[in-house]
C-alpha cells in the first residue's frame, strides 16, 4: 500500500464530501423547507457596521436566557474623551504634588506613554507588557524604553503573576493618568530630586493615592458636571439599546462606584435628550446603585442606603430593595436575593477588567461583557495592515523552507564528521558550501522581514503595539479577557445591532496541531528574533 487511506464507501453523486484524515466524510445536501427559500429583506433599513463595532464572543451567550443586565457607568454607559478626562486628573494631581514641594513643573500628560493592559513593576520602577504566560515582551524604566538585551537581563527568569503585590495591572482607561505620572516620577526619583527617602514601591503608593484622591474629591467632578461637553462623548444609540432590552423583558441595573450627584448629572446629560418625550434615565432602570465599592460589592455583604432626595439625602434601606429606587453601597448578594435572580441569569457590562468582569465572574458566576473602547482602532489597524501581513506570511513561508534545508544540511555535515547514522549523498565540503549559500539567502530575507515585523508590533501605539497582542502571542490583557469576559465589544451601543434576542456563539477553539492553524510557526516574528535566528 502507498499509505493513503481508501474511502470507507463511495459517495453518491450530489452528496457533499469533505476530505478528512480518515478518508472521505459524506452527508446528503440539505433538503429542508428553507433549501430553496428566497432571501428575505431586512426588517429595518440596513446600516452596515464595520467589523470593529462587532460583539466578540468567548463563551456562547444566549440573550434570551438573561433575566437582568447590569451596567457600570463610567466608560461604559457614559463614554469620555480619554485624553481630556485623564489630562485633568493628571494636572490636578500635579498641583497637589507641587503644593507639597515636589519638582513636577516639567511633567506633562502623554496619552501614548502607557496603555490599558500594561503592568507596573513596583519593585523596579518599570512598566512592562507581558504575554499570556506572564513573560515580559516589552519594558520601560521610567520613561525610557529598555532595549532587548537589558530587558532580557532583568526579566529572563521572571514571570508576571498579578497575585503578587509587586505587579499592578492597568485595568481601565482611568489608569492612564496614574501610569503616565508614575513613569515620569521614576525619572525624578532616579535623579535624586524627590524629597525624603523612598523606593519605587513607596513612590507608586504616593502616586496612586494622589490620583485616587482626584476621583474622590469634588473639584474634578464639579468641573465635568459644569462642562460635560468637554469630556463626555454622546452616543444616542445607547439609550435606545437599553430601551430595547427593557421592552424585551430584561431587568436593567445601574451599578457604579461613582457618587449620586455625579452619576445623576452624567446620566441626565448622556441619556435624557435621546429618550422618548417625558421619560428620564431613571425610568430605564429597575435598580440604581451608586457608590457600590466594586469589586467588594460582589463579595461583601454591606448594607444599602436609599437615596431619598435629588440632592442625595440618604436613609438606611429597610426590607427588600424596591423597583425604581436608587441606593448607595450594598451587595450583589442582596440584589440577587431581592430580585430572585442569580448566577448566569445576570449579565454585567463594564470596562474594568478586574473590578467589573473578573470578580463578578469568579465570585458570582454572572455572565460578563467587557467594554474595550480601544478595540475599534485596533481592529481598523489590523484590517489596514492585512496586505503587509500577507507579505510577511509569504516571506516567512520562504524563510521556513530555507531553514528546513539549512537544518538538513547541518545535520548531514554533523553525521559525516561524526561517522554515524545514514550518510547524506554530499561530502563535507559540498555541505559546507550549501550551508554558506543558504545563509547568504536567509540573511537578506531576514533583513526584509524585520522592518515589516517591527511595523506589526507598533500598530496603534509605537511604544507598546496592539492592546491584545504581545509579539506573536496574546497579551496578558487578552488572556484576562479570554478567561473572564464572556463577550467583549467597543461600546454598549453595539448590542443595539445585535438585538436583545441574539444568540452569540463562540468560535471553535483551535490548537497548533489543528489543520486550520498555521502549525505553530510565527507569522510575524519579533524584529530582534529575526536578527538572532542564525547565530546559534
Amino acid at each position: 500500500m502507498n499509505g493513503a487511506l481508501a474511502p470507507a464507501f463511495a459517495p453518491d453523486p450530489g452528496r457533499i464530501c469533505w476530505e478528512g484524515p480518515a478518508g472521505r466524510i459524506t452527508r446528503p445536501p440539505y433538503a429542508g423547507p428553507f433549501a430553496e427559500s428566497p432571501p428575505m429583506p431586512p426588517v429595518f433599513p440596513a446600516h452596515p457596521l464595520p467589523r470593529s463595532r462587532g460583539v466578540f464572543c468567548n463563551r456562547t451567550l444566549n440573550f434570551r436566557s438573561l433575566r437582568a443586565i447590569g451596567y457600570d457607568m463610567d466608560y461604559t454607559l457614559v463614554d469620555y474623551r480619554v485624553e481630556a478626562f485623564e489630562r485633568q486628573v493628571f494636572d490636578f494631581a500635579l498641583e497637589r504634588f507641587r503644593a507639597e514641594g515636589w519638582p513636577v513643573e516639567l511633567l506633562v500628560f502623554d496619552p501614548g506613554m502607557v496603555a490599558r493592559g500594561l503592568i507596573i513593576d513596583t519593585e523596579l520602577g518599570n512598566v512592562v507588557k507581558a504575554n499570556r504566560f506572564g513573560l515580559v515582551r516589552r519594558a520601560m524604566h521610567g520613561t525610557g524604553p529598555m532595549d532587548f538585551a537589558r530587558q532580557r537581563q532583568v526579566y529572563s527568569g521572571t514571570l508576571v503573576d498579578l497575585a503578587e503585590p509587586r505587579w499592578v495591572f492597568l485595568n481601565t482607561l482611568f489608569s492612564l493618568s496614574e501610569g503616565c505620572l508614575y513613569a515620569q516620577m521614576v525619572d525624578l526619583l532616579d535623579q535624586g530630586r524627590l524629597p525624603g527617602a523612598m523606593g519605587y514601591r513607596d513612590l507608586y503608593r504616593r502616586v496612586r493615592a494622589m490620583v485616587d484622591a482626584q476621583h474622590i474629591e469634588g473639584r474634578l467632578k464639579d468641573r465635568i458636571i459644569a462642562q460635560p461637553e468637554s469630556c463626555v462623548v454622546l452616543d444616542p444609540e445607547i439609550p435606545l439599546t437599553l430601551l430595547d432590552q427593557r421592552h424585551a423583558g430584561k431587568k436593567l441595573l445601574l451599578i457604579t462606584n461613582s457618587d449620586w450627584t455625579f452619576s445623576a448629572a452624567m446620566m441626565t446629560y448622556a441619556f435624557d435628550p435621546f429618550l422618548p418625550a417625558g421619560m428620564t434615565w431613571r425610568e430605564l432602570f429597575d435598580l440604581v446603585i451608586v457608590g457600590a465599592r466594586k469589586p467588594d460589592f460582589f463579595t461583601d455583604h454591606a448594607p444599602f442606603y436609599e437615596v431619598v432626595t435629588g440632592d442625595g439625602l440618604l436613609r438606611p434601606a429597610v426590607g427588600p430593595l424596591l423597583p425604581g429606587r436608587a441606593y448607595v453601597g450594598g451587595s450583589a448578594a442582596q440584589v440577587e436575593r431581592d430580585l430572585g435572580i442569580q448566577g448566569d441569569e445576570i449579565l454585567y457590562v463594564g470596562d474594568h477588567m478586574f473590578g467589573d468582569v473578573h470578580v463578578s465572574k469568579s465570585a458570582l458566576r454572572w455572565r460578563t461583557a467587557l467594554v474595550l473602547r480601544e478595540l475599534e482602532a485596533e481592529v481598523a489597524a489590523l484590517e489596514a495592515f492585512k496586505e503587509v501581513e500577507r507579505e510577511i506570511a509569504q516571506k516567512m513561508a520562504e524563510k521556513e523552507r530555507l531553514e528546513a534545508l539549512f537544518s538538513e544540511a547541518r545535520l548531514g555535515l554533523q553525521r559525516v564528521r561524526g561517522g554515524y547514522g545514514p550518510q547524506p549523498g554530499l561530502g563535507a565540503g559540498e555541505l559546507e558550501v550549501r550551508l554558506q549559500e543558504l545563509r547568504a539567502r536567509l540573511l537578506p530575507l531576514d533583513g526584509e522581514i524585520a522592518p515589516l515585523a517591527r511595523a506589526a508590533t507598533e500598530l496603534t501605539n509605537s511604544r507598546w503595539g496592539l492592546l491584545t497582542r504581545a509579539g506573536n502571542d496574546k497579551s496578558h490583557l487578552a488572556r484576562q479577557v479570554e478567561r473572564y469576559a464572556d463577550v467583549y465589544t467597543s461600546r454598549v451601543s453595539n448590542f443595539l445591532h445585535a438585538t436583545p434576542y441574539v444568540y452569540l456563539r463562540s468560535p471553535r477553539g483551535s490548537l497548533p496541531h489543528d489543520p486550520s492553524s498555521p502549525g505553530g510557526t510565527a507569522l510575524a516574528p519579533a524584529p530582534e528574533a529575526a536578527e538572532r535566528d542564525l547565530t546559534d
